[in-house]
């Protein structure tokens, strides 16, 4: 009897499936500024029912559920996507808003019922001139079109430096320089080997192959590139762009160039005295010759490979009114999204008889809807989350990073009601301008320290303890971990030696032995 045999089963079990409306709610939520612009700009390109202007006719939600629901069958499920359409909205008094503005020297209708201002007119004739223009004409030192003054100012995101890289700047002074056709090809080939530092990692012979390029073309192209700036570039190892750098200052043949061509070990492991020994020179040259050292670059081209200006738009405001703080969501130059009226019929049996079409238009008009939700979700899961940190990190906003307070995501999810990745979602690339300076919002979440008194200290500032001992250690007896670790026992602190050498790490400290100076 075979055991494999086509037959019909029926299980129940439970999936989670998020749906097309829950994915585009947490999409949006983690969303910055600049990116939910761009993300609504490409929604009202797609969709015909989203409007930003003020010119089309805009339906209250009210107006679209009635529509929706004419043509919907009895569906449960639907109800979530027209949730939004229940509240109601408040309408604006118009007659209250508006304000006539009149311009300078008009006359009101009282005005002209009145006779006493009559005769107050005629009896001052410096009324009749207008001196606001006559100033503004006579200060004025030439031509002004009208047609000026409205034009579209470029914004100050048009003066942003865009970065020059190490090749164009290093090719820019190549084409000053004389040398022959042969020698400038293989010079653009080295340039364009170059890392990120101004190294050079590929053997000349398999530039000069891969030209090709004669050999000593290749070499004089080295050299070419060697005497650009900045110096040191062109460079095979450490210490032929120290060397180079030397040569640029004419500090050939001197103590440092001693140094770093015959002793750089030394140097390293800061064995002043050994040096002494082997060049024969006392300490004051010794240490003039290392001060030199110290102040070559090791990665010349560096500084021309770091990316370009980042523009950085905070997403919140935090300031401080009496002895409040207030927090603003800046989205004022973010479209605002309304729905066109002019669909309306589209919608209609009678006037679009087509169901094909109006299925359409109530697909883009629920879609439109939905988007207006989760923008309106979004603006209030991050005006809780950081209400939640005003709350929690007010001595910070008053004083500054040393009265930063620990705190985790997983507490301000259960304090708000919502999930910790809905608040890591919410925090996500988001940056906010308080009283300190901008910072990430990501910045205020950090993990608490263990220990008698440290369990209020966050990692962050212990990190900022440790990096202080280290500065104010003496040179010649550097703290060891061990000893960090002791004195931070002392202060009620409870970390481990690898713990205190894995924050040495990170904030890229080297070992107690390559701190220490002998002298």
């Amino acid at each position: 009897m075979s055991l494999l045999s086509p037959r019909l089963q029926i299980k129940v079990q439970q999936k989670q499936i998020l749906t097309p409306g829950l994915v585009q709610m947490v999409t949006v939520l983690q969303l910055n500024r600049l990116e939910l612009r761009e993300m609504i700009n490409q929604e009202i390109a797609q969709n015909p029912v989203l409007e930003e202007t003020a010119e089309a006719e805009e339906l209250t939600p009210a107006e679209v559920q009635s529509m929706l629901e004419a043509e919907r069958v009895s569906n449960p499920s639907d109800e979530a996507v027209l949730e939004v359409t229940r509240e109601p909205q408040d309408v604006p008094d118009l007659e209250a808003d508006v304000e006539i503005s009149l311009p300078a020297g008009a006359v009101t209708p009282e005005a002209v019922s009145s006779p006493a201002s009559e005769e107050t007119a005629a009896a001052d004739p410096f009324d009749q001139i207008d001196f606001g223009n006559y100033f503004e004409e006579w200060m004025d030192p030439g031509f002004r079109s009208p047609g000026g003054e409205d034009s579209e100012k470029p914004s100050f995101e048009m003066f942003l430096s865009s970065p020059v890289t190490l090749s164009e700047h290093l090719r820019s002074q190549l084409s000053l320089v004389v040398i022959s056709d042969d020698v400038r090809d293989a010079a653009d080939s080295i340039i364009g080997n170059l890392d990120e530092n101004g190294y050079l990692t590929i053997p000349l012979e398999e530039i000069a192959a891969s030209g090709p390029h004669a050999m000593e073309d290749a070499e004089a192209a080295l050299k070419a590139v060697q005497s650009l700036d900045p110096a040191g570039v062109g460079a095979r190892s450490l210490q032929e762009c120290l060397l180079l750098q030397l040569e640029s200052r004419n500090g050939r043949d001197g103590v440092a160039w001693q140094i770093v061509s015959e002793h750089l070990k030394l140097v390293e492991s800061k064995n002043t005295k050994e040096l002494m020994r082997l060049l024969g020179r006392p300490m004051e040259h010794i240490q003039v010759a290392l001060n030199v050292i110290r102040h070559l670059d090791p990665k010349p081209g560096l500084r021309y490979s770091t990316p370009g200006a980042r523009q950085v738009e905070p997403d919140i405001q935090i300031y401080k009114d009496g002895d409040d703080f207030v927090i603003q969501l800046n989205d004022d130059d973010l479209p605002q999204l309304r729905l066109n009226g002019q669909y309306r019929r589209m919608l209609d049996r009678d006037q679009e008889p087509n169901k094909e079409i109006r299925n359409y238009v109530k697909e883009r008009y629920a879609s439109a809807l939905q988007l207006i939700r989760n923008i309106e979700q979004r603006k209030q899961t991050i005006m809780k989350v950081c209400q939640a940190i005003v709350r929690r990190q007010t001595e910070f906003l008053d004083h500054g990073i040393d009265r930063l307070k620990p705190m985790m995501i997983k507490e301000v999810a259960e304090e708000i009601g919502v999930h910790p990745s809905t608040v890591s979602r919410a925090v996500a690339g988001k940056y906010a301008h308080t009283p300190q300076g901008v910072f990430e919002l990501r910045y205020f979440f950090s993990e608490a320290v263990q220990g008698p008194s440290g369990g209020a200290t966050p990692l962050l500032l212990l990190k900022r303890r440790v990096k202080k001992m280290i500065e104010e250690e003496d040179s010649a007896h550097p703290l060891t971990d061990d000893q960090i670790t002791e004195r931070l026992r002392l202060e009620g602190i409870q970390v481990t030696r690898r713990t205190v050498a894995k924050y040495r790490e990170d904030m890229k400290i080297p070992s107690t032995h390559h701190r220490r100076v002998r002298q």
